[in-house]
């Protein structure tokens, strides 16, 4: 039953838009919050790739979400996966139990898509969760235990070759992180293999890798990637994925380690809604961040497509997705005021990406930071917002440690990455 007293809000995904709503609702006496979420925990996405390359362990970048909202008297944790929503009834349906609501914000993230080649999802590894960060850690540390087995170069070269498809942030830092894993951090560990011999390739199907930076930020990323040893190739878009590499127009390239961070879709749950969404199932939503369907329901950060007055769509990225979380808890409070509230703007704080050890780009307006100050900026920020001060600290020492001595403290192989989520 919805209280008489308070206007129950319900959030799906305690990612970073969700979490935004709920902190922004906190301890406010006119709302009841409850939280759905498959995972227990909240994650700085942004910092999976450190994972994934064994620089970071998972308790670096993932919290609990209870141990977050502990003070907060007014929020309740549900861990569960939606199944369902009856929007006309106004309820989840999640683990067998239903949950009414007042107003729904689904801020359920994104999943690794592949533009309709469903067909190459089981012949790579995304990145978007935890899972997937420990899936790739596992199949790169085993590559190289493999290759020391074989102990002959030749043999083990498609072992050895790491491809990572798609030139944005997460390929460029994907790359430059397996690169100075392999060419200089690992190296010494092995007698069979040189690990330095490991080749790694990014291949981008646009002019240029990073995009959305200018064009003097892209050219500085490739030419730090080329000197990291990393093969750049633009203009390549991928026609197959085989169990033996990736198929490009002139050539094969022969991997057992193909890693996709070329592109993203709606959720599972967003796919199965009967709610208007794009070809890439994230959910159209108006100058509000309201579906066009329902007026309580509201839809943030990566589940969404908000491309009101735009010329395309905002882009998946967590400034957005923490953007909106704030503005639809005003827009909330606002509208149970019967007050105003304008449309949502996106203001946009910039762009940045980390290439490897003392190299990153970073883009703040008029700004341009590249090289160590880039690397020193991205270093700043990230651990700004990293939630949990005891993250922080580990986080700070795991890099000063790396950095210090170029080692890695997280190269543990588990014998299965288990799905870490719960399933109703």
């Amino acid at each position: 039953m919805v209280s008489k007293q308070k206007k129950k809000v319900v959030i799906i995904g305690a990612g970073f838009g969700g979490l935004q709503v709920i902190k922004s609702l906190a301890n406010h006496r006119d709302y009841e919050i409850v939280v759905v979420d498959k995972k227990n925990h909240h994650l700085f996405q942004p910092l999976l790739y450190q994972v994934a390359t064994a620089v970071l362990s998972p308790a670096d970048i993932a919290i609990p979400t209870r141990s977050i909202t502990t003070k907060y008297k007014n929020v309740k944790i549900l861990f569960g996966e939606v199944s369902d929503i009856n929007f006309e009834k106004k309820e989840i349906v999640f683990q067998n139990s239903t949950e009414s609501y007042n107003y729904l914000i689904l801020a359920t993230g994104a999943k690794t898509g592949y533009f309709g080649n469903t067909q190459w999802q089981n012949k790579t590894l995304g990145l978007k969760n935890l899972k997937d960060a420990l899936s790739i850690r596992r199949q790169i540390l085993l590559s190289f235990e493999q290759a020391e087995l074989i102990g002959d170069y030749e043999k083990a070269k498609s072992l050895m070759h790491y491809v990572i498809i798609g030139g944005g942030p997460t390929g460029v830092e994907l790359a430059g992180s397996i690169a100075e894993l392999s060419h200089n951090i690992i190296r010494k560990d092995f007698r069979n293999i040189d690990s330095g011999m490991t080749k790694v390739t990014l291949i981008e199907a646009g002019p240029r890798v990073l995009s959305a930076f200018s064009e003097s930020s892209s050219q500085f990323t490739k030419s730090k990637l080329e000197n990291r040893g990393v093969e750049v190739l633009t203009n390549s878009p991928v026609l197959d994925i085989t169990d033996s590499g990736v198929v490009l127009k002139d050539r094969v390239i022969e991997s057992k380690t193909v890693i996709w961070a070329a592109g993203v879709e709606g959720s599972d749950l967003a796919k199965k809604l009967s709610l208007n969404k794009d070809k890439s199932n994230r959910i159209l939503v108006d100058e509000y961040c309201k579906t066009l369907d329902y007026q309580e329901v509201f839809v943030i950060g990566d589940a969404a497509n908000f491309s009101k007055g735009l010329a395309k769509p905002l882009p998946g990225v967590s400034p957005v997705a923490m953007q909106q979380g704030r503005y639809v808890a005003k827009y909330i409070q606002n509208l149970d005021k019967k007050r105003e509230t304008p449309p949502f703007q996106y203001f946009d704080k910039g762009n940045m990406a980390t290439i490897g050890r003392t190299d990153a780009v970073a883009e703040f307006g008029i700004f341009k930071l590249k090289g160590i100050l880039g690397w020193l900026g991205w270093l700043f920020v990230h651990l700004v917002y990293q939630v949990g001060f005891k993250n922080k600290v580990s986080t700070l020492l795991s890099w000063v440690w790396s950095y210090l001595t170029f080692r890695a403290g997280s190269r543990l192989i588990q014998e299965e990455v288990q799905d870490l989520s719960i399933r109703p």
